[in-house]
């Protein structure tokens, strides 16, 4: 299975508070505030729900893979609006992460994430866009 991108962003936190405990990095330098708890927590339970309902998907038609697809999309979304993060939420490399680990997800699951998306007329990496506010 795919590693979550929270994974990943905590990873990089324990990794980044050793560098300044250490003294090799600046403590201006790390963003402690960059993940807060409660947007890893909620972006862990957004990527579990799509997890469990890609697990479901047999034999899936397009518009199902997409409406899967788009409601993980809406709920990152929701996520990264919502103010209880304290102004923390997706910038470009966490956006690149979430696209990617929605695309391997649907790829581990036996879905062909280029052909669904050249049906659709649309490069692989623009299965999100549509719905995608990050």
């Amino acid at each position: 299975m795919t590693n979550r991108p929270p994974d990943h962003w905590r990873a990089w936190m324990v990794e980044t508070a050793r560098e300044v405990e250490a003294g090799t990095l600046d403590p201006g330098c790390a963003v402690a505030d960059l993940y807060p708890e409660s947007l890893l927590r909620a972006t862990d339970a957004a990527l579990q729900a799509f997890e469990d309902e890609v697990c479901t998907l047999r034999e899936p038609s397009d518009k199902a893979v997409f409406e899967t697809v788009e409601r993980v999309v809406l709920a990152l979304n929701a996520i990264d609006g919502d103010g209880q993060h304290g102004g923390a939420g997706f910038c470009t490399e966490e956006r690149e992460q979430l696209c990617e680990y929605i695309d391997r997800t649907l790829s581990e699951h036996g879905v062909d994430v280029a052909a669904l998306a050249a049906r659709r007329g649309i490069d692989r990496a623009e299965i999100t866009d549509r719905w995608r506010d990050w």
